[in-house]
């Protein structure tokens, strides 16, 4: 299935002469919407009516730039749509679906910006088609870039990443020639209040936060140290923006790190859940995070502040557990919408105690005191909606998302994420530098290498017959590897 994208010709900032012999005016109003709300505007400069200049306009349709515009224009579309077969997604108002047998195409809108795919091309061309025919439009083709996500197509799947925006974001704040960090925070690392530190420009240290923060859309090896720095915001000191560049520098060893979808790979949705307790050191409160998987594809994660102080661990991982059933039985319907029916969605946490406690029917003293809201799950277990199992702690894929590691462990955790975290690189004679060769006991010739990826080092051993399973290990695909 390829993905294609649309734009809509945005016909500007339209003023309408009232004298139709005026040259300057402009006719074609089709993508405009009507309004539905009583708007006047001044008229403009060099505009202005000789016989009534101190007139005002009322508009009758929304103009590009006019508040009123992306909600007149999403109703437009939206009753066109519905009209010629489509149907509104349940959880997503801007998603469409239209099905034709077994065969399924998928709109998605963003203001002007439209994304479609379907399982049959002819749906898609049919589509493009149709558009045209009652709106001005741009066929952009295969979809290569959307929002600051670049999107690379391939046969055997698509690759998410945000490279040219890590490269911005690093020249913006002139980090281009510092050296990488291993990680984006140090291991067993904490934030404070530090008021006894030197204060920092609030307007830089926020600006740097909302970049990270939109990077998270692609690197959810980030996202804990972002949210952390991102505590810190009203008052920022030396220390915090210490930490703030550190996550830069890791950026700067891997720009080209995102999200791999393999092609025909599975589709069961699977959850994991963690937190760390009383990990705030200002307010004591924990860390809920969580991560879904279809197959082995991460499609979603989070990392958030708990809104309450928990009593103990036990506590603290059955909050986290319910905001992450909240998460995957929102997936559920919108999968639903895809013809995709799942019952037993298995949760994954490494608190037996939170098992239990959502298996027993009694409330029992030491949880009375918790929220009722957070009690949900255990309507839902239950049901059979959901199903809790639990995992060792060394394979908790959600740590990710609670606390920062050292390099073993947090790439550990990456790779772990199956193939949806990914390295893609294109290495040259000079990136790949063979330093011995040996044979090794089974009599297969060793390749020793000592591979230079944007400033890390990564010392490799490769077998002539394993490159395969090697390249896969360490996250290289084939092609780019050998």
């Amino acid at each position: 299935m390829t993905v294609y994208q649309m734009d809509v010709k945005c016909v500007g900032f339209l003023w309408v002469s009232s004298d139709q012999t005026d040259s300057r005016i402009i006719s074609d109003l089709s993508n405009l919407a009507v309004l539905q709300e009583e708007v006047y505007v001044e008229q403009p400069e060099g505009f202005v009516d000789s016989r009534f200049p101190n007139h005002v306009y009322i508009l009758d349709k929304a103009l590009y730039g006019l508040k009123q515009a992306p909600r007149a224009w999403y109703e437009k579309l939206t009753d066109y749509l519905l009209g010629v077969g489509y149907k509104k997604g349940t959880i997503d108002p801007t998603l469409f679906l239209k099905r034709l047998g077994k065969d399924l195409i998928i709109v998605q809108i963003y203001v002007d910006d439209i994304i479609f795919a379907s399982t049959k091309p002819e749906m898609c061309q049919e589509f493009e088609n149709t558009m045209k025919s009652q709106f001005k439009m741009s066929m952009m083709g295969e979809l290569t870039f959307f929002l600051g996500l670049q999107v690379r197509q391939r046969p055997d799947g698509i690759f998410i990443n945000q490279a040219k925006y890590v490269q911005d974001l690093l020249q913006r704040f002139d980090f281009g020639g510092s050296n990488s960090a291993a990680t984006p925070l140090p291991r067993n690392f904490q934030l404070t209040a530090d008021t006894s530190g030197k204060p920092v420009d609030q307007k830089t240290y926020r600006a740097i936060i909302g970049s990270l923060l939109y990077l998270t859309a692609s690197r959810p090896d980030i996202v804990f140290s972002t949210g952390v720095c991102a505590r810190f915001q009203c008052d920022p000191r030396d220390s915090h923006l210490s930490a703030v560049k550190r996550i830069l520098r890791y950026l700067k060893g891997t720009p080209d790190f995102g999200l791999w979808y393999p092609k025909d790979s599975g589709f069961e949705l699977i959850a994991y859940t963690d937190s760390d307790h009383a990990g705030c050191k200002l307010n004591r409160k924990s860390t809920s995070g969580a991560c879904q998987f279809l197959g082995d594809k991460l499609v979603s994660w989070s990392s958030r502040k708990q809104n309450c102080v928990s009593l103990s661990t036990a506590e603290a991982e059955y909050v986290a557990a319910a905001c992450c059933c909240s998460q995957v039985l929102w997936m559920k319907t919108q999968l639903a919408d895809f013809g995709y029916t799942m019952h037993r969605i298995p949760i994954y946490c490494d608190s037996k105690s939170v098992i239990q406690i959502t298996a027993n029917p009694v409330q029992h003293s030491r949880t009375k005191h918790i929220d009722i809201r957070y009690h949900f799950i255990k309507d839902h277990v239950e049901k059979g909606n959901i199903e809790l199992y639990f995992v060792e702690s060394d394979y908790q894929l959600a740590d990710l998302f609670t606390k920062p590691f050292d390099e073993k462990r947090h790439f550990f955790l990456l790779s772990k994420c199956g193939s949806s975290l990914r390295l893609l690189v294109t290495l040259d004679q000079n990136s790949r530098k063979t330093l011995s060769r040996r044979t090794s006991s089974g009599g297969g010739r060793v390749h020793v290498l000592n591979l230079q990826v944007r400033g890390l080092t990564l010392p490799l051993s490769v077998s002539e017959s394993s490159r395969t399973r090697f390249a896969n290990l360490v996250k290289l695909t084939v092609q780019d590897l050998f």
